[in-house]
């Protein structure tokens, strides 16, 4: 099996062998339909849960559940994200994107503890839903963990580029190129992405393309950052109208991108979910900022590997964090506590300079709200 995988690795042929397939109903007995390759479902039970994982794992890689919230459950949880999004504004706050241009669409970064906060009957109702439970618990099991953005494509805002999500899609060509390919094929397995129509959304205003069955070509997340990959999608995706209160979730690794809003006047609003894993956890918490400050000053002067010391002691990854001040803006990912403590020594920072540094990248990934 191959250990690792390179730009050579991706060869448009084979992934078109992978995805130039159909998908056949009577695979998913509960399902009511497929429609685009996608896999409708309406309501089903507990028991469709082995379905589930498998219609994401070696299936079309995703599935549609209608109706999954109440349109007036999902009215009230609307009227919540707006008056989030008009306090931004009013405080001159313009969310960032990971794949969009920053500022095209209105985002909450960390919507799920201030609507919870804010309105926690209405929180109540709409996280009571059956769908979410049932195909988080297919995908990743138990003790799973909800996060939520929500994001509303104005009228005229432009498709995102094709790529594949967290945790190997938030990152460069380069950045993946440093994990072995069983993490690569891992990582899919360690969240979902979801997303409930918020409003009802024909095609022209820009629902999700997808490229069914894309998941399950194993250097895509070197393929999705080539062009010839890019284009393909582009002349092959798919895109699903969705009524208020329908729910779409799908395989991280799946190839996908928000479309182009068309229409003069209908605010295309999502909540988009990402459910994680209870495994993407360490066995013990660990006080990082007191071990750089506290290795700053012997780092500076010394002769040993510098960068193994700061790969056992700062958190190397980015996430997570409090979107809303520690924002994508310079790329796909904040940069994380190891890269300022790099950069700090190479520029050989007097301490004072690094310390409050470290204090205030540690302020921005606080969350907001205070509990």
């Amino acid at each position: 099996m191959t250990t690792s995988f390179t730009p050579d690795d991706c060869r448009l042929a084979d992934f078109r062998a992978v995805v130039e397939q159909t998908t056949s109903l009577s695979a998913y007995p509960h399902a009511v339909g497929v429609e685009q390759n996608v896999l409708i479902y309406d309501n089903p039970p507990a028991s469709a849960r082995p379905e589930l994982t498998s219609a994401l794992l070696d299936g079309p890689g995703i599935v549609v559940f209608k109706n999954a919230v109440e349109p007036s459950v999902v009215d009230r949880a609307s009227a919540a994200f707006v008056a989030m999004i008009e306090e931004q504004k009013a405080a001159g706050v313009a969310g960032g994107d990971h794949f969009a241009k920053p500022g095209a669409n209105d985002r909450v970064w960390g919507a799920l503890d201030k609507f919870a906060v804010r309105d926690p009957d209405g929180f109540a109702a709409y996280y009571s839903n059956t769908a979410l439970a049932l195909i988080s618990q297919a995908w990743l099991g138990d003790g799973y963990q909800v996060t939520s953005q929500i994001n509303v494509v104005n009228p005229g805002g432009a498709a995102q580029v094709a790529h594949r999500d967290y945790h190997l899609g938030f990152m460069s060509r380069e950045q993946a190129l440093r994990y072995p390919a069983h993490a690569h094929r891992l990582s899919p397995a360690l969240t979902l992405q979801g997303a409930i129509a918020h409003v009802d959304m024909p095609v022209e205003t820009g629902p999700t393309l997808y490229l069914p069955h894309s998941q399950k070509y194993a250097p895509g997340y070197l393929a999705f950052h080539v062009s010839s990959f890019t284009d393909y999608f582009d002349q092959n995706h798919v895109q699903l109208p969705l009524a208020k209160g329908d729910a779409a979730f799908f395989n991280p690794a799946l190839f996908h991108g928000a479309g182009t809003n068309r229409t003069t006047g209908v605010r295309r609003m999502a909540n988009l979910l990402q459910v994680s894993s209870a495994f993407g956890r360490a066995m013990e918490s660990v006080d990082r900022i007191a071990m750089c400050r506290a290795l700053y000053p012997a780092l500076l002067s010394f002769e040993g590997n510098v960068d193994n010391v700061i790969a056992a002691s700062a958190e190397g990854y980015a996430f997570p964090t409090n979107l809303d001040r520690d924002q994508p803006v310079d790329g796909l990912a904040p940069a994380t506590q190891a890269a300022l403590l790099r950069q700090a020594l190479a520029e050989k920072w007097d301490e004072s300079r690094f310390l409050a540094a470290l204090d205030s990248q540690a302020a921005r990934r606080l969350p907001e709200v205070t509990r």
